[in-house]
């Protein structure tokens, strides 16, 4: 099985902006370079059309190289360890490779070794989504992750005490990624799924769900999340900018879903909402 491989060289101003667009195209998995970024998707299942359309509008406002390739897949751990660093987060959370050795401790530390999966700390939106959880009652609860990449969300929510959590995401090398990251973490409680929210046979209802996606994805969702979210529980929400919460707001209003905080770190945005 093949991978479309999507070079990008832009001006580093426009890297997060082009990296939610593309994103909303159809790939889901990004490196970063010293030029721009790459972005993944496995076999073709991306909108060619879209992306044309996504070239001219960018290159009416600045420099800018799309370069498509396809690819057969590999593990990504030796290009993501020439770049990578560290991140700690809100000084209680280290996020850091089995290779970094780091004296000083942390209340919660999380190993992550990616393959070509989304969500190793360092994107915004997963530094939100962490920077949240930790602020939220997880003990004893039953927690949904969504879209679950590296499965990094998950580990976070078995570290701060969830009873059981219910991971799943579409691209088969997550999967894979995310079993191993939950291994190296010892967190027994996360189950991991491939698929889409209707596809892998949940059953029950949750007190969190977890969903680092893109707005598109979770606006088409939000239904299904508030279905499967327990009364009073809390939907944890991020993959958009600051302009998209009131879009976002809108549409869980129909699910009685409301709001009840967001963040937000440079452009991007975190929204927590609970079904009434």
């Amino acid at each position: 099985m093949h991978s479309t491989r999507l070079q990008v060289v832009c001006d580093p101003e426009f890297t997060e902006i082009l990296l939610a667009e593309i994103g909303e195209v159809g790939f889901n998995t990004f490196l970063e370079t010293e030029t721009g970024f790459e972005a993944f998707i496995e076999g073709d299942g991306f909108d060619q059309e879209q992306l044309n359309q996504l070239l001219e509008k960018y290159k009416e406002v600045q420099p800018l190289e799309f370069s498509l390739s396809q690819i057969t897949k590999k593990n990504w751990n030796d290009e993501w360890e020439k770049n990578v660093e560290p991140i700690v987060v809100d000084d209680r959370c280290l996020v850091r490779a089995t290779f970094h050795v780091i004296e000083k401790k942390y209340p919660y530390e999380i190993i992550i070794t990616p393959k070509m999966s989304f969500g190793t700390g360092h994107h915004q939106t997963t530094h939100l989504m962490i920077s949240r959880q930790m602020k939220m009652d997880h003990h004893g609860k039953r927690v949904m992750d969504a879209g679950c990449g590296t499965a990094i969300l998950s580990i976070m929510a078995c570290k701060l005490g969830a009873d059981e959590v219910e991971a799943f995401d579409i691209d088969e090398w997550s999967v894979i990624n995310g079993v191993e990251n939950t291994e190296l973490n010892n967190c027994s409680a996360i189950h991991i799924q491939q698929g889409k929210i209707n596809e892998v046979g949940l059953t029950g209802e949750f007190d969190i769900i977890l969903a680092n996606i893109n707005k598109n994805i979770l606006l088409a969702e939000m239904n299904q999340y508030a279905s499967c979210l327990k009364k009073g529980g809390q939907l944890l929400l991020s993959g958009f900018f600051v302009d998209d919460i009131a879009d976002l707001k809108i549409e869980a209003a129909k699910f009685n879903l409301k709001e009840i905080t967001h963040d937000e770190r440079e452009t991007w945005a975190c929204l927590l909402l609970q079904k009434s």
